[in-house]
């Protein structure tokens, strides 16, 4: 599972890597299909979430018979919580997990999210540290979520440059 959230969405940490032939033509087998895949995937997560957020327009413009003001404030509400769970709230756990200054772990944030993935940092990698069973799984729950939530702030910020 953390294997798949770090090489489908093509974040290429470099700390998870094939050692041997057969691995690498596994992998470049995988990508093949997995990455469009993926792709896919983000796609029917990000169209879910603007679902649920056009929903919620609806709803306020019928009970409360705003017409722009209610798009409006959802797409403003989606916007706040998004960057609350996503890119404000994170590095406060990655501060408590990894030992890393909250601007870390919102570079960490952005940079992953984004699919930049440098790797200079990587959750979970301090032989140091040690962590609980859920750590790794949530932060890839998180990747794939955050990932389908920033591909539709852009696509929104394209929208209005456009």
């Amino acid at each position: 599972f953390r294997f798949n959230t770090s090489f489908l969405p093509c974040l290429g940490y470099g700390n998870l890597s094939p050692s041997t032939v057969a691995g690498r033509i596994f992998c470049v087998l995988f990508a093949l299909f997995g990455i469009p895949l993926n792709l896919v995937l983000l796609n029917e997560i990000g169209q879910l979430m603007l679902l649920g957020v056009q929903h919620c327009a609806h709803h306020l413009e019928e009970v409360f018979h705003w017409q722009k003001k209610a798009s409006l404030l959802i797409k403003t509400c989606a916007l706040v919580t998004g960057l609350l769970l996503f890119l404000l709230l994170p590095p406060l756990l990655f501060s408590d997990k990894e030992g890393w200054s909250y601007e870390e772990g919102f570079y960490y944030s952005f940079i992953t999210l984004s699919t930049i993935g440098f790797g200079d940092y990587v959750i979970g990698m301090n032989p140091d540290r040690t962590y609980p069973g859920w750590y790794k799984n949530v932060i890839s729950l998180w990747i794939l979520f955050g990932m389908a939530w920033l591909a539709l702030v852009i696509k929104f910020c394209i929208n209005f440059l456009e």
